[in-house]
């Protein structure tokens, strides 16, 4: 039985999940037993500002991103869509039809969404503006990408295709046609490429099928993450360097899994039902 279902998005949470066609925002102190204290939740039916065809595109869930200091959340589907989400009213405030969406980025202006597609017609890494979202501002080619992260430190945008990292420069960008621009690629130690994270100044968190890595900015070096050395099929990763907490998905039932994963402290969070993809750990910063 899953626990606090409907309590207010103003409780206490530090983890949202997502699955088939719910998100949940969980307080990983209050689950006990494997059970996850869920503190809010949103059905993809709850969407009354969306019209039924776009709902229909919105599930399954895969990636839900907290964006605004928590505020907010970036919701993309394999289904076929990014959306953008204020917690606090459940308005959707930003909805684009995105061919097998599985990752999502608000860039730093907050006006631009990057979005990857690996729909087998167009695999891509996309460009929309939040305030004309019928509007594609840009794409360029990416096989398979399944995350982007902006990166503070080096002023780029970090892409994850099946085999490939790129880096990308925000080029015209107080303009009306933003662009990216590919600085550099980098070719994955195994392939498979599943999650990304940006963990410190100059390093990266990368998850492929079959181990998950490390990866600096500034050498291009991959080395392999210790605290996962050996486990496969890990489909998101969060982790914070200071107080070593590590929050993963597993997968267990061929993409999908029921658990969420924890270390420091050790702790199993159990979803009964939700086929989760990706969870993420929420910034209060």
């Amino acid at each position: 039985m899953l626990l606090g279902f409907c309590l207010k998005a103003t409780a206490q949470w530090d983890l949202v999940a997502c699955g088939d066609d719910k998100v949940m925002l969980i307080d990983s102190r209050k689950s006990v037993k494997g059970q996850a204290a869920i503190v809010w939740t949103w059905t993809v039916a709850e969407a009354c500002d969306l019209p039924l065809p776009y709902r229909q595109l919105m599930v399954p869930l895969d990636e839900c991103k907290p964006i605004d200091g928590g505020k907010k959340l970036l919701l993309t589907s394999s289904g076929g869509g990014a959306v953008l989400l204020d917690i606090k009213t459940k308005k959707v405030l930003f909805y684009a039809k995105v061919p097998m969406a599985h990752s999502a980025e608000v860039l730093p202006d907050g006006r631009i969404v990057v979005a990857l597609s690996t729909h087998k017609a167009g695999n891509s890494i996309a460009l929309y503006d939040i305030t004309k979202p019928d509007r594609l501002l840009f794409k360029d080619s990416l096989y398979s990408g399944h995350g982007v992260v902006w990166d503070k430190a080096s002023d780029r945008l970090f892409a994850l295709g099946f085999d490939v990292l790129r880096a990308y420069e925000l080029k015209d960008w107080t303009t009306e046609t933003p662009r990216l621009q590919l600085v550099q690629s980098w070719k994955l130690p195994d392939e498979g490429g599943h999650d990304l994270l940006a963990i410190d100044k100059d390093e990266l968190l990368v998850s492929a099928h079959h181990n998950v890595f490390i990866f600096n900015t500034n050498t291009g070096a991959f080395r392999v993450f210790d605290m996962l050395a050996g486990k496969e099929d890990i489909k998101s990763v969060n982790y914070n360097r200071k107080n070593k907490r590590l929050v993963y998905t597993q997968a267990e039932e061929s993409w999908w899994t029921y658990h969420i994963y924890q270390k420091n402290p050790d702790k199993t969070i159990e979803i009964p039902g939700v086929k989760l993809y990706k969870v993420r750990v929420r910034n209060k910063n």
